[in-house]
C-alpha cells in the first residue's frame, strides 16, 4: 500500500510542478472562475466547444499542489469528452473525495486523488476545479464566481 501511495504522490506532484493546458485560451467559448479563500486557491477554466464535444480545455490559476494537479489532470481527461460526459465525470470525482463507498474504480488516473478524503480541508482544494468547471458548463446556473464557502 505505501508503493501506491508514493505512486499518487509522485503523479500529483509531477502534475503540479508541471501542469498540463496551464494557459488562457483566448476566444474559449466559456470560462468560470474559482475560489478557495481558506486555501487560497483561485483557478480559471477555459472551454472550446465543437459542437456538442469539449474541443479544448484549459485552465491558469494559483494555489496549492492538489488543487494545481487536479486542475491539470481534469483538464487531460475532459478534453474530447461531450458535455453530459464531462458532467458524469465530475460528478463522479466529486462523489470519490465526498460521499462514503465511492472508490474511484471508474476514475482512471484521477482515482489518485482517493487519499484526499481523509484529510477534509483538502477536499476543497481537489474540488475547486471541477465545481469551476460545472460552472462552466452550465454558466446560466453557477455564480460570477464559485466558491468553495458557498
Amino acid at each position: 500500500m505505501s508503493d501506491l501511495r508514493d505512486l499518487y504522490q509522485e503523479v500529483i506532484l509531477d502534475h503540479n510542478k508541471s501542469p498540463r493546458n496551464f494557459r488562457e485560451l483566448p476566444g474559449a467559448d466559456r470560462h468560470a472562475h474559482g475560489d478557495n479563500p481558506l486555501c487560497g486557491d483561485v483557478v480559471t477554466v477555459y472551454v472550446d466547444f465543437d459542437g456538442d464535444t469539449l474541443h479544448e480545455v484549459a485552465f491558469q490559476g494559483s494555489g496549492c499542489a492538489i488543487s494545481q494537479a487536479s486542475a491539470s489532470m481534469m483538464t487531460e481527461v475532459v478534453t474530447g469528452k461531450t458535455l453530459e460526459e464531462a458532467r458524469a465525470l465530475a460528478r463522479r470525482f466529486r462523489a470519490l473525495l465526498t460521499e462514503d463507498g465511492a472508490d474511484g474504480s471508474n476514475l482512471g488516473k484521477l482515482a489518485v486523488f482517493a487519499g484526499v478524503k481523509d484529510y477534509p480541508m483538502r477536499v476543497k482544494c481537489a474540488t475547486l476545479p471541477w465545481h469551476t468547471l460545472a460552472a462552466a458548463l452550465d454558466p446560466k446556473e453557477a455564480p460570477e464566481t464559485v466558491t468553495t464557502e458557498a
